[in-house]
């Protein structure tokens, strides 16, 4: 019983990745961009709705059906590193700042966005 309580006590002390991460189309030079608390588990559920077909980016999800997984690629921009200080636990307004930061570095290099409802 032991044993599982310090798994769990192990499990709440752990601190996902967090950053940003880019879907970006090999055929068209677009791209989806977002930033997340956790980067593994929000990746798999962008990648999971867009196998699905329930992406709520309509134009990017009907790319991905026309053209297939294969012409996409998923991948993480920066991560956002904790503070040093254990009392910060809202990294909310950080992360939106950072891909405030990456849609800019984009956009200069004349990406363009799906938008989230076509």
């Amino acid at each position: 019983m032991d044993r599982k309580k310090e798994l769990k006590l192990q499990y709440k002390l752990m601190k996902p990745k967090m950053g940003v991460f880019i879907v970006r189309s090999k055929v068209h030079d677009k791209c989806y961009i977002q930033a997340a608390k956790d980067l593994r588990g929000v990746m798999n559920g962008c990648q999971v709705r867009l196998a699905g077909g329930i992406h709520p980016y309509l134009e990017l999800q009907k790319e991905w059906n026309e053209f297939g997984a294969r012409c996409f690629t998923i991948e993480i921009l920066e991560y956002l590193q904790y503070d040093a200080d254990e009392t910060k636990t809202d990294y909310t307004g950080d992360l939106a700042l950072l891909q405030m930061i990456w849609e800019e570095k984009l956009a200069r290099k004349g990406l363009a966005f799906y938008k989230k409802r076509i």
